[in-house]
């Protein structure tokens, strides 16, 4: 114990000489308030970067030469924008199937990540997630090491957007801002006004995993893309599934249709959930987008992963299924 304080404190006084911290303001953002430069012949591009990030605290980042990202979708949009990671979780390679090199240190797992793996790579700029608790713990553990540290919260496109940009200012690489940012935008403008006008479909969007199902509104970018394309999501109506899925608040809405969104390690023990304490019920076959094959099971790297760069994907692949009359419209 007393060897593992004593390379702490090594690390640490390491840390000091490296960066500045996020200061707390007392005040919570749900996205990127504002951002400054300022010439700093020290960075990685001759300017620092001060800006407010999801938390609301104050960010200098002085130099982004060793950028760490402890979520595996934050980690991609840093190299989107033309950034190389020095470390991040495993989640970049299992789930994003990101080929970052051998140099690339793995330092845990989204909601483990390991602090003195962490600090051992000394980061000039930490990525963290502001929806993942265990992300939010460091922050008093960061601030004391002088790491520099953001929070990022995206749970639809133009927050994407707003965080590539910020990125692509920090690498100096506005054309990958245009590629996978801008013309990802034209493609969703594109989809939106394909389907401007039409009926709104009634919607019941579900995540479920191994123990539960529960309907799900906004607060994902499932239900986001469902809200943008028109659809009326059932929890509009009855907030009551966001508690409990009600076989019989569903029988009495009888949604036009029925979408999935697994999560966790094991799609099948969320699907066998589903089988047990819903589709077994004899009603549930009466329900109208059961027999009418719109009870659909989206896919996981569109619909649960940050899609980043394929965002416009997710909106034209929702958009097939609500309006298949327009589909052949729909890039």
């Amino acid at each position: 114990m007393r060897g593992f304080r004593l390379l702490m404190a090594m690390l640490i006084t390491l840390c000091l000489f490296t960066g500045c911290t996020a200061g707390e303001t007392g005040q919570q953002s749900p996205s990127i308030q504002s951002s400054s430069s300022t010439q700093d012949e020290s960075s990685s591009a001759g300017q620092s970067m001060t800006f407010t990030d999801a938390m609301g605290y104050e960010v200098t980042v002085a130099s982004w030469d060793r950028v760490v990202s402890l979520y595996g979708s934050f980690g991609e949009t840093w190299v989107l924008a033309g950034g190389k990671l020095t470390g991040t979780t495993n989640d970049a390679i299992k789930e994003r199937h990101l080929e970052l090199g051998d140099d690339v240190a793995i330092v845990g797992t989204v909601q483990q990540p390991n602090l003195e793996e962490i600090l051992a790579l000394n980061p000039d700029f930490l990525i963290l997630s502001a929806d993942t608790a265990e992300h939010v713990d460091l922050h008093q553990a960061l601030t004391e090491a002088k790491i520099p540290h953001a929070y990022y919260r995206v749970d639809e496109f133009s927050q994407y957007l707003d965080m590539l940009e910020q990125f692509c200012s920090m690498t100096g690489r506005q054309d990958l801002y245009e590629k996978n940012g801008l013309q990802i935008q034209k493609q969703i403008d594109s989809t939106l006004q394909t389907v401007k006008g039409q009926p709104h479909p009634s919607v019941l969007l579900i995540r479920a995993f191994s123990t539960g199902a529960k309907a799900k509104g906004e607060d994902n970018l499932a239900g986001v893309i469902l809200r943008d394309l028109g659809a009326d999501n059932l929890v509009s109506q009855h907030e009551s599934l966001l508690e409990d899925v009600s076989i019989e608040e569903i029988i009495a809405a009888d949604p036009d249709f029925i979408f999935v969104v697994t999560m966790g390690s094991s799609e099948e023990k969320a699907l066998a959930y589903m089988e047990d304490h819903l589709e077994n019920n004899p009603a549930w076959a009466g329900l109208t987008a059961v027999k009418d094959g719109r009870y659909v099971l989206l896919p996981k790297d569109l619909f649960h992963y940050k899609p980043n760069a394929r965002w416009g994907e997710s909106y034209a692949y929702l958009a097939k299924i609500l309006y298949p009359d327009l589909a052949a419209q729909i890039q």
